[in-house]
Formats: structure tokens, sequence, C-alpha cells
């Protein structure tokens, strides 16, 4: 059985395990285990595919609370697999890299928290989901990048908001609100944060007709709104989306070709969905580490030893418990998430 090697968008055959004994001997020993996996669209294809769900991060927080499995067996990284448990207690959840980390939620602790609130006495907190447990809890409502506006718009006009970490998803929200009390705090993705306006630019010009999808975490989605406003690129052309929204246009577009602004594990998804339209990165490199950490045999190995179990301080997990909780609440039941 060969272990996967780190690959982006569709590896080879000879990257991926051999043969079909790798998926058979997962999906065995998920029933022998009474296991559900959860992959996360960044993950390797083959993880993608012998996964019970793949999605983003609000359908894959909708799905934990709800499955029947009595054990979770997370393919994505740290913070999630620490969602699915704040969400499903009484449930056994697996990581199968307790290493797969996150450079955004990295950018802010439960201190950072606190200090920024003492700062701002009577602001509510809104937290992205890429954050660990302790920031959550310390926080009022969490929030992905699908229904982080409709979070906004939640919270009273008049009400001063403090958003964090990701300052471009920040900036993002506050554009399309018209909120001009939110403060954002200035941590980032550092996979979106490198497909930038230069980068996006240079795409663009080599593709004219091509529709492009850009993540709100992009250090590039205000200069694909400056090529819209510019007549760059015409308006219908341009979408600002969630992963999750990405694939839903992905299956109903008409386009040859469209350009992909976000990690590139996510091309997978897309292209299955429609293999009519060329789905393209726009930077060729933004590949999270973290999210390819997880491979076939660490996988197997977490199935078969129960490795790593996922746990959160019952105090944090009630606090952070109400913050997913709203999150989970506002916004379609539908696709959408980070």
């Amino acid at each position: 059985m060969a272990t996967a090697i780190a690959s982006t968008n569709s590896p080879s055959p000879d990257e991926r395990p051999e043969g079909t004994e790798w998926a058979t001997e997962v999906r065995r020993l998920a029933k022998e285990r009474d296991a559900v996996i959860l992959a996360h669209n960044y993950q390797r294809p083959e993880i993608q595919d012998v996964a019970d769900h793949t999605g983003d991060s609000l359908a894959l927080s909708r799905l934990a609370a709800q499955v029947e499995a009595s054990t979770i067996v997370f393919c994505g990284v740290h913070f999630m697999a620490e969602t699915a448990k704040i969400l499903s207690p009484e449930k056994t959840v697996l990581l199968p890299e307790p290493k797969a980390g996150c450079s955004l939620a990295d950018t802010i602790t439960a201190e950072d928290v606190r200090a920024w609130r003492a700062e701002h006495p009577g602001a509510t907190v809104v937290a992205y989901v890429n954050t660990s447990a302790a920031v959550k809890a310390e926080t009022d409502i969490c929030c992905t990048s699908s229904n982080a506006a409709d979070v906004i718009r939640s919270i009273p006009a008049e009400q001063e908001i403090l958003f964090l970490p990701d300052q471009f998803l920040g900036a993002h929200v506050k554009r399309i609100t018209g909120r001009d009390n939110i403060h954002v705090w200035m941590g980032e993705c550092h996979v979106h944060a490198g497909i930038d306006g230069a980068t996006l630019r240079e795409r663009v010009d080599a593709e004219p007709d091509a529709e492009l999808y850009v993540h709100p975490e992009c250090g590039c989605a205000t200069s694909a709104l400056y090529l819209v406003g510019a007549g760059t690129v015409p308006q219908d052309r341009v979408k600002v989306l969630s992963t999750g929204g990405m694939l839903t246009a992905a299956e109903n577009t008409k386009a040859d070709k469209v350009l992909i602004a976000t990690e590139t594990g996510m091309l997978h998804q897309l292209r299955a969905a429609n293999p009519t339209t060329s789905f393209e990165p726009v930077n060729s490199r933004a590949e999270c580490r973290y999210m390819k950490m997880i491979t076939a045999d660490k996988l197997l190995n977490s199935l078969r030893t129960a490795t790593t179990e996922i746990t959160v301080p019952d105090g944090v997990a009630e606090r952070a418990r109400a913050s997913v909780e709203r999150m989970v609440a506002i916004g379609s039941p539908g696709r959408g998430g980070e």
C-alpha cells in the first residue's frame, strides 16, 4: 500500500494509494469502529473520495452535530476537529494528524480576545470559525465566510463589533454590509494571503474570457472587485464565494474556463462537479501544508488505533458551544462555510 504524495489538483495514479484495497480497508474499519469520516474540501483527493462527507467548515459543522455514528474521524485541521467535539461532546472525535494546524487560527489567542474586548467594552465579538476552541469560548458568535454577512446583519446596526481573526474576510464583510463600526483583527491565512492582486491581474490578463471565483480570505479579493469597477472584467464573471458557494456555482456555470482563487485542493471537487468546464488555479502554489498532512496511511492508522483523540475542557467547550451553535443557526441550511 503506497502512501499518498502531496499533490494539488488531480494527481497521477501512482500518487494515489494502489488499487482499491486501501479504500476497502478504510470502509471496513470505519464500519467496525462505528465511525463517520468527514473531509474538508482542501484535503488530498484520495481522502476526499473515501470520506462519507466532503464539504466546507459550515457544512461539516452541521454534519458533526447531526451524525449518528459514535466516532467522527475528521480529515481537516485541528480547529475543525475541535469544533466537531464542541458540537458533539458525547462522540469520540479523531484527527489523523495532530500537527495539522492553521496559520490563521494561530494569529490570535484567548488572551488577545480578552485584551481586545477590554479596549472596547460592550462590543460584540464575532469570530471566524477558523479559530481555536479557547478563542471561540471568548466570543459571542462564530461565522463562516458564507454566513459572515448574515451574522453581522443579525447584530443591531448601532452595536460595535470586533471581527476576528481574518483581515480580508473582515474587510469583505464591512464592504458588503456597509457597517463602519466593525473593528478587524489583522490576521491572515498564509495561503490565501499569497493569492495577491498582482498574481490575479496576470491571470485575468492571460485569460480574459474566464470566469473568476475568489474566496474572501484571499489577498486579491479587493483587487477582483477593483477589476470589476474598472471594467476590466464584467461583473457577471466575478464571484466572491465560500468553497461551498464555489461548488454550487461550478455545477451551474456554462463557462469554458474558471479561474479559482483559493487553496488548490478545492479543484478536485469542482472538476468532479463539472467535467465540461476547465477549472484552473489563480496561484498553482496555493497549497496548505497543514491540510495535506493527512495521508492514506495516517487515516488508516487513525481508524486502527483511535489516534489522535481530540478533547476540549468542559468549561471551554460549554462557552464555545453557544457561539458555534449561534453560527450554525444563521444562514441557509444549504452549502456554505469556509
